[in-house]
């Protein structure tokens, strides 16, 4: 097993990102973006393609959150968390399976993966779970669960022993996240005093 600085850095700024992140901590989101730039190469490097790319859409994504929490909605000192909208699922769950499809099919055609279902799978779900988290929506939780239930076995697969620890802390990471954003909507349900 060969560890390099950068898988290291990686490990290190997501669980701290994660740990943040689960606390509603707005600097979750720089060091996210430092996560995703450590993994991009990480990725590349291991012929992970769909999980380097997703890194770049991480970035990305977490530049929108950032921006997001930043700027609550009005009346508000920080953006509430709320349960996943019923039509947001509409959309969400097609798009997450179309995504996971067309990515394991790109993977499979034009580079060689060895795991270009899984790679797709996780790539769409992570997707996903991201988005809701930038908008503070409680059920992204339980996707990035499902994904990480995938991602543990898959980065041991290739060898990646620090990585799948790593989504270990997060699946761990994920369930203090989730049981701290429900006390936290529950909060914010709570009638205020005038």
């Amino acid at each position: 097993m060969t560890l390099s600085l950068t898988e290291v850095l990686g490990f290190l700024s997501g669980a701290a990102a994660v740990w943040l992140l689960a606390r509603q901590n707005i600097w979750n989101w720089p060091i996210g973006i430092a996560n995703g730039v450590f993994y991009v190469v990480v990725f590349m490097r291991s012929g992970l393609y769909g999980d380097a790319g997703l890194q770049l859409v991480y970035i990305a994504m977490n530049a929108y959150g950032w921006f997001t929490w930043l700027r609550p909605k009005p009346g508000s000192a920080t953006l509430p968390v709320t349960n996943t909208p019923q039509k947001a699922w509409l959309y969400l769950t097609p798009i997450t399976l179309v995504t996971a499809v067309i990515l394991a099919r790109f993977l499979s055609t034009f580079t060689d993966s060895t795991v270009p279902y899984w790679d797709g799978l996780t790539t769409a779900l992570s997707l996903t779970a991201i988005y809701g988290q930038s908008v503070k929506w409680l059920e992204s939780w339980w996707i990035w669960i499902a994904a990480d239930l995938i991602y543990i076995p898959l980065y041991t697969y290739k060898g990646l022993w620090l990585t799948a620890s790593l989504y270990a802390i997060f699946l761990g990471l994920c369930i203090v996240g989730l049981r701290s954003w429900l006390i936290a909507k529950r909060e914010y349900s709570l009638p205020q005093p005038t």
